[in-house]
């Protein structure tokens, strides 16, 4: 089994504060993936300092190789409770899932992990251990490819305490409305935002408590290639399209650029044909070859895809309007709805040819040279999480 994750949280701060009581700590670790969630007490500038020294010591702990147990026992020892409630300064759930499948979740004192499996909610058993002195949570499992862990501070629980709902919004119901959303293949952000800002209209878009939700997808690695530009060498046509063709038959592969659909067209000798449908969205239509998920425009294209996934890149500006404009027939939503949501790394083949078109200093910067557009893509794909890998022809 070699197995990995995708990754996401959404946070809502208790209002009228600037800072999040809530931290989510992410860990990419050669052997596992790692997601921390940590909640401090109360809110605004002492509930962040607690809640970031948690998952900083869990997060640098566990880059230098420790275990989950030895860094639940340095957190519990490093961190002071209260001294009138005896209550700890700072909450924690940490979900580990390793390459091979295995998987050990810590649970203290936040409302419970919300576990997706085949369309149906897995019960998490009540495991206790004593570690330094506290009741942590245990649960070891195999993961597999479609499993969805949600993680919650208790901002989702108490969200509409005393308004809307008197008792607040049950972990039950927030385990059912979840289920009811989930669907396979949509990005973990969409899923942790719908319930983030159902918590946000149970608070009247006045949070008071500070709120996230993370959300932990379990998949295969899943790689899509991407092609643009001629190479500097003619000669090297069938050599590109060769690499970009290369791979199983889950690879997803996108064209971007005339020239480049023209080159793959002939060397694999299957026609081209362009769409006669036009939407709204200023950008030149989408075209087909056999083979081939998606044939688009080059450098406009491009550049809307780098505007999204740079909007993407910043959780919370991420609305429901988002993904709206990311579900449009548009070229563009179309490449960057597969890099959000259905490849995991991304494989570059990039031409050096220099095509006079794009050397007009009339135009604007980000329709300057392929090379710079290209570094632009790579650097937002990271800042999105994927794995990136280059050819250059």
């Amino acid at each position: 089994m070699n197995i990995t994750t995708e990754m996401a949280s959404r946070s809502l701060n208790h209002v009228g504060e600037i800072l999040c009581g809530d931290q989510v700590q992410i860990v990419h670790r050669k052997d596992s993936d790692i997601l921390v969630l940590a909640d401090g007490m109360g809110s605004g500038v002492r509930a962040n300092m607690l809640s970031t020294l948690t998952s900083q010591i869990f997060g640098k702990m566990l880059l230098e190789g420790a275990s989950l147990e030895e860094c639940v026992e340095t957190v519990i020892d490093t961190l002071p409770a209260d001294p009138r409630t005896g209550a700890s300064y700072s909450t924690f759930t940490v979900l580990q899932i390793f390459h091979d499948g295995r998987g050990i979740l810590y649970e203290y004192e936040n409302p419970g992990c919300i576990f997706i499996r085949d369309n149906s909610l897995v019960p998490i058993p009540e495991n206790i251990r004593i570690i330094s002195g506290k009741q942590i949570n245990t649960f070891r499992f195999t993961a597999r490819v479609g499993d969805t862990f949600l993680i919650m501070s208790d901002g989702t629980i108490h969200a509409g305490l005393g308004d809307l709902m008197s008792f607040g919004w049950p972990w039950e119901d927030i385990a059912d409305f979840a289920l009811r959303g989930h669907k396979d293949g949509q990005s973990p952000l969409r899923e942790a935002m719908r319930i983030c800002e159902t918590c946000n209209d149970l608070y009247y878009g006045r949070p008071g408590d500070d709120t996230t939700v993370a959300c932990v997808h379990v998949t295969n690695r899943t790689q899509l290639h991407l092609m643009t530009g001629p190479a500097r060498d003619k000669a090297d046509d069938v050599r590109m399209v060769q690499a970009f063709m290369s791979g199983d038959r889950n690879v997803k592969r996108i064209v971007s650029g005339g020239t480049s659909a023209s080159i793959v067209s002939r060397v694999l000798n299957r026609p081209m044909r362009v769409s006669m449908e036009y939407d709204d969205s200023g950008l030149p239509p989408e075209g087909f070859i056999e083979g081939i998920d998606l044939v688009t425009e080059g450098v406009l294209t491009l550049a809307r895809v780098i505007q999204i996934l740079k909007e993407y890149a910043q959780p919370e500006n991420v609305d429901e309007g988002f993904f709206k404009r990311l579900d449009e027939p548009n070229p563009a939503a179309k490449v960057a709805r597969m890099i959000i949501e259905d490849c995991t790394e991304i494989h570059l083949y990039v031409g050096t040819a220099v095509n006079a078109a794009y050397q007009n200093p009339d135009l604007p910067l980000e329709l300057g040279l392929r090379m710079n557009l290209t570094n632009q893509l790579s650097e937002a794909l990271e800042a999105v999480g994927k794995k990136v890998e280059y050819d250059y022809f």
